[in-house]
């Protein structure tokens, strides 16, 4: 079956390539968010949160920004090693944000620079710059979550290849799902917060 020449120019299938069929992408977003392949600076919208999450302060930082700084417990935009007692990350991230050429064995993480780290298999959701892409988000549901709409499994989730192990264990749900909600939530840092919250209530109950 041909198809005219302006259908090919915006065609998210080919025939040649099946996976272009199993794992569609969303092809109506423009009806439910505006402008979803913009990125955004400061927060983290999707087609259900069109002006992100409520309540959640971005103190003018970045998404990815936003992302990391739960992590500064002393609020002064470095992150060390024992704010988060993950040491490998800061291996691996530390040098790309510091504000030299020399290398800090404290191995701090800079807020300011964290899009000098962003990672090459991430899900493309930040851009370069740590800015925020709302379509990227809203496609990897549309390819991947084939249970339920807007949430993963965790068969799912390795099938899409996100490094989002601890996320899964952290925000699933009664069900065994990680929602699109706490994914998103996940990005702007709001769920960070909200799980330390929960974390406190429930101490305090015991």
């Amino acid at each position: 079956m041909a198809i005219d020449a302006g259908a090919e120019s915006i065609a998210t299938v080919a025939e040649k390539a099946p996976v272009t069929a199993e794992r569609k992408v969303r092809t109506d977003l423009d009806d439910y968010l505006p402008k979803p392949y913009l990125p955004r600076a400061m927060v983290a919208p999707d087609m259900e949160n069109v002006n992100g999450t409520r309540g959640h302060k971005h103190q003018d930082m970045s998404v990815l920004q936003q992302h990391v700084a739960f992590f500064d417990q002393d609020s002064d935009g470095i992150i060390y090693p024992s704010e988060t007692f993950r040491v490998i990350v800061h291996l691996t991230m530390s040098y790309a944000t510091l504000p030299t050429w020399m290398p800090s064995f404290s191995f701090p993480i800079y807020i300011k620079n964290i899009h000098r780290a962003k990672h090459g298999s991430d899900t493309s959701t930040y851009d370069t710059e740590g800015r925020y892409i709302p379509a990227n988000l809203e496609n990897m549901f549309s390819k991947y979550a084939r249970t339920v709409p807007d949430k993963l499994t965790r068969f799912e989730l390795a099938a899409s290849k996100m490094e989002w192990g601890v996320l899964y264990f952290l925000a699933k749900d009664e069900n065994g799902y990680l929602s699109k909600e706490a994914v998103r939530r996940c990005f702007d840092g709001s769920l960070f917060d909200y799980c330390a919250k929960a974390r406190a209530s429930a101490k305090k109950t015991e």
